[in-house]
């Protein structure tokens, strides 16, 4: 199981400004780096403080000018957002200036706020993003594609410059529903899932459809992997636990919002509202626990055949505290999955 530090969920303010927000996002990328972290990754927003991101491929090249190892990882883009015919050159453009290590996340959306303010009725996000996938990966793969779809009609085309490698960059598709991973895994994608507030039995359904998938397809799935997400930080005292778990209990009050909730936005700051899960509850769910017990926790995640696991760090958290995590986390942390984590970037290599 190899490590992953996902940028960033909690926007400090407009007096803090986004010279000093990505500045801060290049500093923790390049400290994964050396740490020895195998990739790191930011989503797509617009509109809101919440993951924000407008310009994930931009944030990519600007990250690999500054690192040297790590993948970089759109977890995720969401392609109802874009023309494919566009979006395509775009993408082959970024894996190029990252010198291959792009890994193109994408998903549908799942904000109504953000969606429905640029013109994407949710209702249509389903049907929009089926059909984007299925023109983008044409677009990457074939010369001269021409299309009749419901959202997509146009004449033969050829997307330039073309794919230094066949079917362009490496492609992982974010899906929660055990169900609706085992298809995407049979359809070639690494997984990106989580089970957000769900229980265990949750989280082994959705582990089981993608290890159900990928043992009947075989040898033909070697290389697609299973990454979890989680909010993740290492504490050092009781108080310190309680602290971040309050901070995290307000950040997923602001994810209930945005998510299911009404969309409360004031002057692109997401509120936070009540949430039924407790503090304590919530605890049980997430990976803010001291060293020693998130390697146990994580022993779970490897037995299962978690391939990787994706830490939200900056659930509200300062820059420094995101640094000083950042480096408990490679130092306590992943020595005891070393083993796994060599053997995969042998497979990958």
């Amino acid at each position: 199981m190899d490590f992953n530090i996902h940028f960033s969920m909690s926007y400090p303010g407009h007096a803090y400004g986004g010279v000093r927000f990505f500045a801060d996002l290049v500093e923790q990328a390049q400290l994964a780096d050396r740490l020895g972290f195998r990739s790191v990754s930011l989503t797509e927003h617009h509109l809101i403080d919440l993951g924000l991101t407008p310009a994930p491929l931009m944030a990519a090249v600007k990250i690999a000018a500054h690192t040297q190892s790590v993948d970089i990882i759109t977890s995720v883009v969401v392609l109802p957002l874009h023309d494919m015919r566009t979006y395509a050159g775009e993408v082959v453009m970024a894996d190029i200036l990252t010198n291959g290590r792009l890994v193109l996340g994408i998903g549908r959306g799942g904000y109504a706020y953000e969606m429905e303010r640029l013109g994407v009725p949710m209702a249509e996000t389903r049907e929009r993003f089926d059909e984007s996938v299925d023109v983008l990966q044409a677009l990457l793969t074939r010369e001269d594609v021409s299309w009749d779809g419901k959202y997509y009609k146009f004449k033969p085309l050829t997307v330039m410059p073309r794919p230094t490698r066949p079917g362009g960059a490496r492609m992982m598709m974010a899906v929660m529903n055990p169900e609706g991973i085992y298809a995407c895994t049979k359809k070639g994608f690494s997984i990106l899932t989580t089970p957000l507030t769900g229980d265990m039995d949750q989280f082994r359904a959705q582990v089981d459809a993608f290890h159900r998938a990928k043992s009947e397809m075989g040898e033909a799935a070697r290389d697609q992997i299973l990454s979890v997400s989680r909010a993740a930080f290492v504490v050092t005292s009781d108080a310190h636990r309680r602290a971040k778990l309050e901070q995290a209990q307000v950040h997923y009050g602001r994810l209930d919002n945005m998510y299911t909730g009404p969309g409360l936005v004031d002057q692109g700051i997401v509120r936070s509202l009540p949430r039924t899960q407790t503090v304590d509850q919530l605890a049980q769910n997430i990976l803010v626990c001291t060293a020693a017990e998130m390697v146990d926790r994580l022993g779970l995640f490897a037995q299962l055949g978690v391939d990787r696991v994706s830490m939200v760090l900056n659930f509200g958290s300062s820059h420094q505290e995101a640094l000083e995590s950042i480096q408990r986390i490679a130092e306590d942390v992943m020595p005891h999955f070393q083993r796994a984590r060599v053997g995969r970037a042998a497979v990958e290599a």
